[in-house]
Formats: structure tokens, sequence, C-alpha cells
């Protein structure tokens, strides 16, 4: 139907799955944490750390709460017709031209096309927004209209910030931050969208799968650049091993248990949701990180080993700890089961201090790590783990 009212769709809908245009949308996000782990990488290898992981984490929001407010949207109202299928569109190409400003952004502290870019996408929200509330009535469309309301002054706030004094922006950025994380908190607080869960925890697996898969496309782009510059294929093959090991530890350990049984109300799923932020951004920067460790190991990155092999250990363990402390314990049964993670992520860390094979080493941890919760839980339930 090329236009249809659009009406809230059911929290018990069966066989609740994401569309094309989802997929389509996650694909063209992932552009920009493309570019924000290239600056990242230039930025710690350069030995410019403080500047790097703030300005990492600030254009990375932009990225994640973007693509989260959009995600919840359409759990609860894709409707699939054409003014949908446009909006968001319209969404993907702000995106882009957020992407194309993350350098600007990253080392010159210029937001001017980042925030176009943003403004962009959260107008094109905005919008669905107010034709949500036109289909609904009473909380509903309270709730909506509030939405609607609260995205449109974030965003004279992010337009003011372009011209508020350049030493001032990065504190003003913080405040937009928490106003933008205040939004759906307010416009929810008596009466929550219909979200599904099913589909708003495959939605974020995918972006994850999508996040960590872009890891390994960077990590494989520097080893192969490494290789016909220096040929140290000695070097990098430990790297490039420990890599693998991490991210697909990373990808087993993330999917080990059926996160969605856990959300069932506003309760669980906005500090899930918000959390967020540390895993997906925690991905993205293992990748950063093991582009880093191979520029070391051929004598491109201006810092320590220990730096080098930090770039890679900090955000496995963050990401380990996270996705331990946002859903995994919730399934873990006896302190062995609940310790493996914790235990994991410390292990990880202590790798930074290996010397030259931490990555390896890392790697291999996070690996033993899979394996001991294989075990666990085929020895409580007496069943195979899956």
């Amino acid at each position: 139907m090329a236009y249809q009212l659009m009406t809230a769709r059911s929290r018990d809908e069966a066989h609740r799955a994401a569309t094309p245009l989802e997929l389509f949308f996650d694909l063209c996000f992932v552009v920009a944490v493309a570019q924000a782990g290239k600056q990242l990488v230039h930025a710690l290898a350069e030995d410019h750390v403080g500047d790097g992981i703030t300005g990492y984490l600030f254009v990375f929001f932009g990225v994640w709460w973007a693509w989260m407010n959009f995600t919840w949207f359409a759990s609860a109202y894709d409707t699939d017709d054409v003014p949908y299928r446009v909006a968001t569109l319209v969404q993907i190409s702000g995106v882009l031209v957020y992407a194309a400003g993350i350098p600007r952004a990253f080392n010159d502290n210029d937001w001017t096309v980042a925030v176009i870019g943003y403004v962009i996408m959260r107008l094109a929200l905005t919008v669905q927004w107010l034709r949500a509330a036109a289909g609904e009535t009473g909380p509903g469309r309270r709730c909506a209209l509030t939405y609607a309301v609260g995205v449109m002054i974030c965003q004279v706030g992010w337009v003011a910030l372009l011209a508020a004094p350049e030493g001032s922006r990065r504190w003003l950025f913080l405040v937009l931050v928490v106003a933008e994380l205040s939004v759906p908190v307010v416009a929810e607080r008596s009466h929550q969208t219909p979200w599904h869960a099913h589909h708003i925890a495959e939605r974020y697996g995918l972006f994850t799968i999508i996040v960590l898969g872009e890891t390994i496309a960077a990590a494989t782009v520097a080893v192969q650049s490494a290789l016909d510059e220096h040929e140290a294929l000695s070097e990098l093959l430990p790297i490039a091993a420990g890599g693998l090991l991490l991210v697909f530890a990373a990808w087993w350990i993330y999917f080990a248990v059926p996160v969605h049984e856990r959300l069932t109300s506003n309760r669980e799923s906005i500090p899930w949701g918000y959390g967020h932020f540390v895993i997906l951004g925690a991905a993205a920067a293992i990748g950063a990180g093991i582009e880093v460790a191979v520029e070391h190991a051929v004598g491109k990155a201006h810092v320590s080993t220990v730096a080098a092999n930090a770039a890679v250990t900090v955000p496995m363990g963050l990401f380990l700890l996270t996705v331990w402390l946002l859903h995994s314990r919730h399934f873990k049964q006896g302190p062995a089961q609940q310790a493996v993670l914790p235990v994991c992520a410390a292990a990880v860390l202590l790798c930074t201090f290996t010397g030259t094979y931490a990555v390896l080493w890392a790697g291999l941890v996070a690996a033993a790590a899979v394996a001991v919760g294989v075990l666990l839980v085929e020895h409580r339930t007496g069943q195979p783990a899956v």
C-alpha cells in the first residue's frame, strides 16, 4: 500500500523479524562507525590517547543514538509504506553526511557537517513521530508528541552548539547528550511504546554482527597493508590470529543467552538499550585497536608496546564486562558460571603486559572463556550447549 494510517503494532506479533529496509539501514550506518574507528586509529597511533578517546566517544554517540532511536520506533510503528520508506532513506542520507563530517569533528572540533547530517536524521524521525501521533489517541498520542517535541528541542540545541565558543563546545555537547537521553525517559513515563522484544533483540544483535564484521574488515586491511609494505609476517600472524579469536569469542558470548526473554518492560529495556553504547563502541574499537597493534608491529605507531596492546585489550575487556552486566548474568546459574566473563575480562586486561604476543594471548583467553562457559552449561544441564 502506498500510504496507510500509522498505528501501533502488536507486542505479541508472531514471527516478527528485521526487514530488508532495516538491514540496509544498518549497513549504511556502519559507514559512520568505520569513519569513527579510522580516526581513533590515527589518534592512538600518534599517542594522542585522551583526545582520541574523547573524540571517538563523541562522534560514536551521534551514530549510535540515531540508530537506536530509529530501531525502537520501527519496532513499534513500522508500516513499510511509501512515506515510511522515504523517511527512512532520508535518515540514511543524513548518516552519510554525518560520516563525511566525522574527520573535521574529530580532528578540528568543527561539528558543522556532522551536525547537519545529524539534524537531517533527527528531523526525519520527528516526522515519523508526528505521523504516529496522528494515528494514535490518548496516552499513545501524548507519548508520540512528546517524542517529536523533545527531539526538535534537542536539534535546536545542536544547531546552537555551532555558534558556541570553540572551547565550550565539548561541555555543551555533554549537556545535549543528557538532553537526548532524557527524551525517551520523559516520553514513556506514563505510556510505553509497543516495541517488540524479540524484534529489538534481533535488531541489536544484527547491528552487533555488522560492527564486528567491520572490525574484521578493518583489521584485514591493516594486515594486508603492513604485509605489502614490510612483509613482517612473523610479527603480524600472532596479531591476526589473536584478533580473529577475540572477534569470534565476542560473537559467541554476545549470542549465548536469549536476551529477548528479559526485555519485558522499559525498566529492563532502557538500561539494556543505553548500555549498548559501550558494547557497540567497544566492538568497533577492538578493530581500531588491532590496527594500532599492526602499525606498532611494523614500526609505524609512535606508542609503547603496552599502549598498543591496551588499544586491543581495554575495549575487549569493556565488551566482556558490559555484556555480562547487561544480560548474560541474568541467565547464569551458580558462582562458577557468573564468574566466567568478569574473570575473562580481568585476564584479557592483564594480557596488556605480556609483550609482543599480547593480542594472541588475549584471544586465547577469550577462546578459553567460551570453552569453559560451554562446559559449565553442559555439566549443569546434561545437554550439549548451543
